[in-house]
């Protein structure tokens, strides 16, 4: 049992394959948050990637502006912003606009870039992605709090900047770091007392270090002055849900197998794993990596990664487009009816009062019967038992007599 009411979501990259519209594949991407926050998804992570073909948001900022206006009550967040990549007084000042926008729905999720490619095109060194990432996030935080900053650095200037507007979010939007297997993600949320976004939680690597990472961020929040909030912790993985095994298997046949080729042969991201001449599905499976099965099989993944990790605030699905789009919405609605409830305790109190009334019928049932067979001999009296049905006088004579034998 959670100690506390755990959330869900998506961290939309996006992945689309090259064979298809991208406009439309945009579009999809926005129909997908309007469904989850119908569901009651609390959250969406929006992407943010320049090259390699798949991935095609280039500006969450603008996404999240759109998505603002279809939704009403999911929260939506960069994920992440590509720090290095951004005058960090020009990126704040957009986030604060969101901010006010979506009237304290943003969330704002960073991290140092992922794809190397994008990096080399803008002719940032990838050694100095992660040192710069630091560096900005410093500098944003204090922006993003109302303060008046001056820095200089080897790569971008400032000069008593401040943001025009204070913050609609108080002390500032909630920021959260990116985090995979190594600990530089963790450092920085612990350091400056943030969020964390582990991604690739479910895999091999990501699992296992799910309890160092969040120890690491203690650690450095304690050198800090800071404190970690469990509740700001999301871990992130596939899945795909269906009403049976074999129909989820069925289903992502539909596209694994391009996201597959997606990660073994142009990302740099060690996301998926190498399967050789196996069934890619069947792989898959082995792995461990993606849930692809039924609602039964996605809460034991999450109770598992609750027991990996000594507790956490949200899972969001790594949206992959494995399964054509109606599959897919049928995966998060299958998610959100069966799944979820377990870990927010929204029967809780539904299941002790059916028990109660459960354990009470024999009383109540008597007592019913007692009212109504009170009425109906009231109006045999008066009027005769001619329109009454034989049955009915004969359960009602039974009742009076012995209301448990009625029932």
């Amino acid at each position: 049992m959670f100690d506390r009411r755990l959330r869900f979501g998506a961290f939309i990259a996006p992945f689309h394959p090259t064979d298809e519209n991208p406009t439309l594949a945009i579009e999809r991407d926005l129909e997908l948050v309007q469904w989850m926050d119908t569901l009651g998804y609390e959250e969406a992570w929006i992407g943010e990637h320049h090259s390699a073909g798949y991935e095609i948001i280039a500006s969450p900022e603008v996404f999240i502006a759109a998505a603002a206006e279809r939704t009403r009550h999911i929260r939506l967040g960069t994920g992440v912003s590509s720090l290095p990549y951004h005058h960090p007084f020009m990126l704040a000042d957009r986030i604060n606009q969101l901010d006010h926008m979506t009237r304290g729905r943003v969330m704002f999720g960073v991290g140092p870039g992922a794809l190397v490619s994008d990096a080399f095109a803008m002719g940032i060194p990838v050694a100095k992605q992660r040192d710069m990432m630091d560096e900005s996030l410093g500098v944003i935080i204090r922006l993003l709090r109302g303060e008046t900053v001056s820095h200089e650095s080897d790569w971008f200037k400032m000069r008593e900047a401040r943001l025009q507007m204070t913050p609609y979010s108080r002390p500032s939007v909630e920021i959260a770091v990116a985090s995979q297997v190594s600990p530089t993600g963790a450092r920085a949320a612990g350091r400056h007392g943030l969020g964390l976004l582990s991604l690739g939680a479910t895999s091999t690597g990501g699992f296992n270090a799910l309890a160092s990472n969040w120890a690491i961020a203690e650690d450095l929040a304690r050198e800090n002055g800071q404190v970690m909030d469990r509740a700001a912790w999301r871990l992130v993985g596939p899945m795909h849900v269906a009403a049976t095994k074999d129909q989820a298997i069925a289903d992502v046949r539909f596209g694994l197998e391009k996201w597959l080729y997606y990660f073994r042969e142009i990302a740099n991201l060690p996301v998926a794993p190498v399967f050789g001449d196996q069934d890619p599905v069947e792989a898959m499976l082995a792995t461990g990596l993606a849930v692809i099965g039924t609602p039964d099989e996605a809460a034991e993944k999450i109770q598992a990664l609750a027991d990996q990790s000594g507790g956490f605030g949200a899972f969001l699905f790594m949206a992959h487009n494995w399964a054509p789009f109606e599959a897919t919405k049928r995966s998060y609605e299958l998610f959100a009816r069966y799944v979820a409830p377990r870990f927010q305790q929204l029967n809780v109190n539904r299941d002790a009062s059916m028990q109660w009334a459960g354990a009470n019928k024999p009383e109540f049932m008597g007592q019913a019967i007692a009212a109504v067979g009170a009425r109906i001999a009231q109006h045999a009296m008066e009027k005769g038992t001619e329109n009454i049905r034989p049955e009915i006088v004969a359960l009602i004579g039974a009742g009076q007599a012995n209301p448990q034998a009625a029932e």
